[in-house]
């Protein structure tokens, strides 16, 4: 291992054990194994397999048929499939992902795995999410922001992945993270809903995010307790750990719902 990749490693996992403590040697084990997927089929034409606390998460959200939805941060597509089986006869769904060729992954999940009629009120667009409430605002009755983010189970599966993490990265993310949120509030409408969530165990791209939304935009929202199998409390939301979920996740996930 090169003196460089050896630090990358040694760095991670610091990070990581002095944020967990004596449970990292466990939750490391879980994050190492594969992870098992699961099937979604709800209203799909075939089904469409993604770790089964990312389903638990994204249906979290309420929708009603007829809402119009905006899913922020979309491909590879799987939490749209998700969102678009709740809009049984009417409704538009949104799906945003700014990267041109994670859309093309993303056009290809949607149009293998839905109908011609749900399809037909699906839109794909390319935004920078961190800008969405500038020019949208006040139009989704639910949002989905499932924000790009660390990814450790991928991680330390993947040594490239592994030699563009740092603290600092994190750090960044995070900054993103909240940006993204921020613009989100602005584009949900009073009343709607937001689901916050990202795949990282790293409290700075979670429950801090909404800590400083909170901190930024008091008295704009109201945070909407939930209570799901396998998941574990925060001070904001709640996370599925694979140490404790059989295998499950990770899956961070906060739901919001404006309120001015």
């Amino acid at each position: 291992m090169g003196s460089k990749k050896k630090k990358r490693t040694l760095d991670f996992e610091q990070y990581y054990r002095s944020l967990y403590q004596d449970r990292w040697d466990l939750l490391k084990e879980a994050l190492l194994k594969p992870a098992v997927p699961v099937a979604f089929a709800d209203a799909l034409l075939t089904p469409y397999f993604l770790d089964e606390g990312s389903v638990i998460a994204a249906q979290q959200l309420p929708i009603s048929d007829g809402d119009t939805v905006l899913d922020m941060c979309s491909a590879p597509g799987g939490k749209s499939l998700i969102l678009a089986s709740k809009l049984v006869n009417s409704g538009v769904l949104v799906c945003n992902d700014r990267s041109r060729v994670r859309r093309q992954r993303l056009h290809k999940v949607l149009t293998h795995h839905l109908s011609k009629e749900r399809l037909g009120r699906v839109l794909v667009t390319g935004h920078d999410a961190t800008r969405w409430g500038l020019y949208e605002q006040n139009r989704y009755d639910a949002i989905l922001l499932d924000a790009p983010c660390s990814s450790e189970r991928h991680v330390l599966h993947d040594q490239s992945a592994l030699a563009q993490w740092s603290p600092a990265r994190t750090k960044h993310l995070a900054v993103q993270q909240f940006a993204m949120l921020a613009s989100a509030l602005e584009a949900v409408k009073i009343g709607g809903h937001i689901l916050y969530s990202t795949c990282s165990i790293s409290p700075l791209e979670n429950e801090e995010v909404i800590g400083r939304l909170d901190k930024k935009r008091s008295g704009r929202y109201e945070e909407i307790p939930l209570s799901v199998t396998s998941s574990e409390n925060r001070r904001h939301g709640s996370i599925i750990l694979p140490d404790t979920a059989e295998g499950r996740g990770p899956l961070y996930f906060c739901l919001i719902r404006r309120v001015s």
